[in-house]
């Protein structure tokens, strides 16, 4: 951690409290960090992970993390059955729709008795809160999406999850049950080559999909692979969308979809170059400056105490301008899905 950002991320982020929430559909955990008198951001991740797995990368980025507990309080919800420690889920628990899990973000917000909150979720977690965007639209003040779904499975895509669907039934967390996984979150990069050995943050999600029960994880991805179209009404959001897409994932497409049937004039596309779907574990670094200048359009802004680090990429004035394009930031943007509104 730099020597320069006056907070310890480990402490802070190690060292938020569990809460068991009772909802409709059964019980969803929540962890909480930070001080609850401020704005609520509340994160979902993918299939098979939680926020330790999903989220982790970003959240222990210090300047992310800087930006982030300094503007919000975060409400990380798993999916269920994903959280640390989960037990398997009773059989006789009637499976959950992506409608039930949207529903049960509700009743969340509602046991926290939070307002209007920024949204950020992963693959799976993003169509669900997207569902929840959409079905809730006082409730969501902003979307920050990271490789989205928003389109019901193509056949490609369907046939892939009954595989994995029959893996988890039959063999449970198996080694080729987390190399889909593994495929389906990171670029070829960092998982890894016969000469070159998989990086540490594959090493380290594989170990913790180790954790996960098959019988929950089933759940989740039956619940997505029966998912609704939700292209047709993207149109009509009207709250501010910031998607983040590494060039290199399997969903890349469904996030250039996505963007184009979104308001241009509340929508923003920033692709990853040399990353896979979980840019916020692969390349979390590349999340930091678009996040900045999405969260001015709220009046949300950087800890001021952070303004003189001259380590710190969210300081401008320690920034050459020649370093804010986008290539020297390892992005791609297109010039036409980058039009972000700042008026309310």
């Amino acid at each position: 951690m730099a020597d320069s950002i006056p907070l310890d991320v480990e402490k802070i982020y190690l060292g938020g409290k569990e809460h068991h929430v009772r909802t409709r559909c059964g019980s969803v955990s929540v962890i909480v960090y930070g001080d609850q008198d401020k704005p609520a951001l509340i994160t979902y991740p993918d299939l098979a992970l939680n926020h330790m797995s999903c989220f982790q990368g970003l959240f222990f980025c210090p300047e992310a993390a800087s930006l982030l507990l300094h503007n919000f309080c975060i409400y990380h919800i798993s999916p269920p059955g994903h959280e640390l420690g989960a037990a398997p889920i009773c059989e006789s628990t009637s499976p959950h729709s992506v409608d039930d899990l949207a529903d049960q973000i509700l009743e969340v917000l509602n046991f926290f008795g939070l307002g209007a909150v920024m949204c950020m979720g992963v693959t799976a977690g993003a169509y669900i809160l997207t569902l929840f965007a959409m079905r809730y639209r006082e409730r969501v003040l902003g979307l920050i999406l990271v490789s989205p779904l928003c389109r019901a499975p193509s056949w490609t895509e369907w046939f892939y999850n009954k595989v994995m669907s029959n893996l988890l039934y039959f063999y449970g967390m198996c080694g080729l049950l987390k190399e889909f996984l593994l495929q389906r979150y990171f670029s070829k990069e960092v998982r890894g080559t016969a000469e070159v050995p998989e990086s540490d943050i594959v090493q380290a999600c594989r170990r913790l999909l180790d954790e996960r029960y098959a019988s929950n994880v089933m759940r989740f991805l039956e619940a997505i692979n029966s998912r609704p179209d939700l292209s047709s009404g993207l149109k009509r959001l009207r709250c501010r969308t910031l998607i983040f897409v590494g060039d290199s994932s399997p969903f890349h497409s469904e996030a250039l979809c996505m963007t184009s049937k979104l308001d241009r004039r509340f929508s923003a596309l920033v692709e990853v170059q040399a990353c896979g779907s979980m840019v916020t574990e692969e390349q979390p670094h590349a999340m930091l400056i678009p996040m900045e200048y999405f969260f001015m359009g709220y009046g949300l802004y950087r800890p001021c105490k952070l303004s003189g680090s001259p380590r710190s990429p969210l300081s401008p004035s320690c920034i050459s301008p020649e370093l804010l394009s986008p290539e020297s930031m390892g992005l791609k943007l297109k010039p036409i899905k980058t039009r972000v509104s700042l008026e309310v």
